[in-house]
């Protein structure tokens, strides 16, 4: 039995944790610039990370052992879902056990656990987020599943490396399907990650902060857990547009050798690099939406994959 598919998927996670805080630092820096700001470290999220897990935690006198155990649940879906997504190589022995409907049932499981933690102390704040979290999550995995499946038709798999091992294969084509659904993937990246136009991550402001929200009970290794979970959410979306619309770079799984493997890393990296510069611009040029517009963005994001998914249909293209 060959070993690099084992290599291929413990690179990948390990590279998953310990990357995402520098995209989030990268991104961070790069809106900085655009707003012609002094920039901060973009080792600043680790910094942030390490302060926490030395600190001690301080738990509110009514949180039940859900509030103890969530940032473990929502950290742990975090690695599940780098585990099946192909970010360098497409030859994963876990992606057999998960597909891409799989990966979205991780992505709720964590939204389900960060929702039930910030309601359980019963604060005014922590319910608040919960609530539009759960909006946001009701109105963005559909459009996610329907960006999903407009892939699986082309590459007839509903799993992610078959997907991304299809489209680099197959000789260079371009699909009008696929440039709607890119369009509406990276309004559900915006919104599932509470990025600019539909939250903040900077601000505080009890009436438009989500995520936010949902995290100011949360101390010490626990508010570390959900931050790193955070990155990591940010990076696996990242990875899966770049499986489902750039997978150029990845090592398939006929050529998936060592030597295929060595130019994975640096392309991923130079496609986080062009991502997080993209995803700055964006927050940058964008204006922060009231929350009750945010079910006409997702509308939006489920429209135009829709759309993607009748072209396809119709046109095959």
């Amino acid at each position: 039995m060959s070993l690099i598919p084992w290599v291929t998927q413990a690179l990948e996670v390990l590279a998953a944790i310990a990357v995402a805080p520098l995209f989030v630092g990268w991104i961070v820096q790069c809106r900085a610039w655009l707003q012609n700001k002094s920039a901060p470290s973009i080792w600043l999220p680790y910094r942030a990370i390490h302060k926490l897990f030395h600190k001690e935690a301080v738990l509110a006198e009514r949180a039940s052992p859900l509030f103890r155990f969530a940032p473990y649940v929502v950290f742990g879906s975090m690695v599940c879902t780098a585990a099946i997504i192909p970010s360098m190589g497409t030859r994963l022995p876990f992606s057999s056990a998960a597909d891409a409907i799989a990966l979205v049932g991780l992505l709720a499981t964590a939204r389900v656990f960060l929702s039930l933690a910030a309601m359980d102390v019963g604060t005014a704040f922590g319910s608040l987020g919960a609530r539009r979290e759960m909006m946001v999550g009701f109105l963005a995995e559909p459009a996610l599943l329907m960006v999903i499946f407009v892939a699986s038709m082309i590459s007839s798999s509903t799993a992610l490396p078959a997907i991304s091992d299809a489209l680099v294969t197959q000789p260079f084509a371009l699909y009008p399907s696929l440039a709607f659904t890119a369009v509406a993937f990276v309004l559900v990246l915006l919104a599932e990650n509470a990025r600019i136009p539909v939250d903040n991550p900077a601000t505080h402001l009890e009436l438009t902060m989500i995520h936010e929200a949902m995290l100011l009970e949360y101390s010490a290794r626990h508010l570390a857990l959900m931050e790193w979970a955070a990155a990591l959410k940010l990076f696996n979306y990242a990875c899966i547009g770049f499986a489902l619309f750039v997978p150029w770079g990845v090592a398939t799984e006929q050529a998936e050798t060592p030597l295929a493997l060595l130019p994975a890393l640096p392309i991923l990296a130079l496609k986080l690099a062009v991502a997080g510069a993209g995803l700055a611009v964006v927050e940058t040029v964008s204006a922060k939406l009231r929350v009750f517009r945010a079910p006409e963005f997702l509308a939006t994001a489920f429209l135009l994959a829709v759309l993607g998914l009748l072209v396809n249909l119709l046109l095959r293209a």
